[in-house]
């Protein structure tokens, strides 16, 4: 590449940077309402149309209110603005004003939007299609609110403050409140609906995931080899990608090597080995999955 060429890619690289500066405090807050609004929205009409008709209680307030409707004929929107205030007022009380931005919000606007949405009609009577369904749309609401640094409140915050006071993991104690929910839901209604609330669970596990980290896949490769600076012009200028240079040292030999570290598009896969191997027939190539991305050339923070 000629000196000509590199000036004008490092100026064409400056240039995106400057197109994509990040939000202004003002657009990030406007941005995680909208977030927030079009999440809770998903959420309400999943859990009218598909949980409640079927009493598919897969965790959290909002399998208990499915449960506390079955029983008392409570709207699920009281029961969880019942369980939703007090949650949040002890979270403000132990866990500061900066918690309680972030979810008061979310904690009075769920309950709303499922009041509203209380008269849809659901489109199926099929359980298993109803958890299905069910939870993608839940899931979906749950990772857009999450995109948005936003929270609906719920058994989430009770949660937190098991993991705070009796230091048991985040995650386990999210678990523990799910599974007594789920089993509460087998006792009361049917063991059957157990069973579909964990299908819904899981499904609405997977697809907040695939919200936050999306359909595109990315490879990291580490390349080691004796002529790291041939393969560095090639991943540099052919293949338009960043590296990293990792300092390592060789089990058996003791030597110091130089590890190049890239991470490419999964289209970029073989073209990547097939630079390498021109400039280094011998180079020891290890590539694996990544999550996420975050960065230049990548999905912005």
């Amino acid at each position: 590449m000629s000196v000509q060429q590199d000036q004008g890619m490092k100026k064409l690289h400056r240039e995106n940077r400057r197109l994509r500066k990040p939000l202004g405090p003002k657009s990030e807050a406007a941005l995680s309402v909208a977030l927030l609004l079009v999440g809770s929205f998903l959420i309400a009409i999943s859990f009218n149309m598909f949980l409640v008709p079927l009493g598919i209680a897969s965790g959290g307030v909002s399998g208990i209110s499915i449960l506390v409707n079955r029983v008392w004929d409570i709207p699920p929107a009281y029961t969880q603005w019942a369980l939703n205030v007090p949650l949040f007022l002890v979270g403000l009380w132990l866990l500061g004003k900066r918690f309680a931005l972030k979810t008061a919000l979310g904690s009075f606007l769920l309950p709303l939007l499922v009041l509203f949405t209380s008269d849809w009609q659901p489109p199926t009577d099929n359980a298993m299609l109803a958890s299905i369904y069910g939870g993608i749309g839940v899931g979906a609401g749950l990772g857009l609110v999450f995109r948005g640094r936003a929270s609906t409140g719920g058994l989430d915050l009770a949660a937190q403050l098991l993991h705070r006071f009796t230091g048991v993991r985040l995650g386990l104690a999210v678990a523990c409140f799910d599974g007594l929910v789920i089993a509460a839901a087998g006792i009361i209604i049917a063991p059957e609906n157990a069973l579909y609330a964990l299908v819904g669970l899981f499904v609405t596990s997977k697809t907040i995931d695939f919200v936050q980290t999306g359909l595109a896949t990315s490879k990291v490769a580490f390349i080691i080899s004796d002529k790291p600076e041939a393969i560095t012009q090639v991943v540099l200028h052919d293949l338009d990608r960043g590296l990293t240079k990792l300092d390592g040292h060789g089990g058996y030999t003791g030597e110091a090597r130089t590890v190049l570290m890239v991470v490419v598009g999964q289209g970029e896969v073989s073209k990547l080995k097939g630079l390498v191997r021109t400039a280094d027939p011998y180079a020891f190539v290890i590539i694996s999955d990544t999550a996420e991305v975050l960065g230049e050339g990548f999905q912005l923070p």
